[in-house]
């Protein structure tokens, strides 16, 4: 892992929500600077903060590291919906995405 990782990981994931620095430092109750100098390296967050940049995201930790996955937020949300779907419309849900994958 590279060692400027979560720093590019963290501009990624926010530029994808459509988020500035700025607002994301606001929203998660720091100054103004505050994702700027994660993002710069200047700074690391915590692990308690880390836990709450995944939240505000909308991702877990887990899905902050697979950078296999382009969208990560968007995949969290459709497996918090498939979980409600019977079966016949989960298997409905799946042949679709066989088919659209191919």
């Amino acid at each position: 892992m590279k060692e400027n990782y979560i720093a590019e990981r963290i501009t990624e994931l926010r530029m994808r929500k459509n988020v500035s620095e700025y607002r994301m430092s606001l929203d998660l109750g720091h100054s103004n600077s505050y994702i700027r100098s994660i993002t710069s390296g200047k700074a690391f967050p915590s692990m308690t903060e880390f836990i709450y940049i995944c939240d505000y995201l909308g991702i877990t930790p887990k899905e902050f590291f697979d950078d296999e996955t382009d969208n990560p937020e968007q995949i969290n949300k459709l497996i918090v919906l498939a979980k409600k779907l019977n079966d016949d419309d989960l298997n409905a849900i799946i042949d679709m995405a066989e088919r659209l994958s191919k």
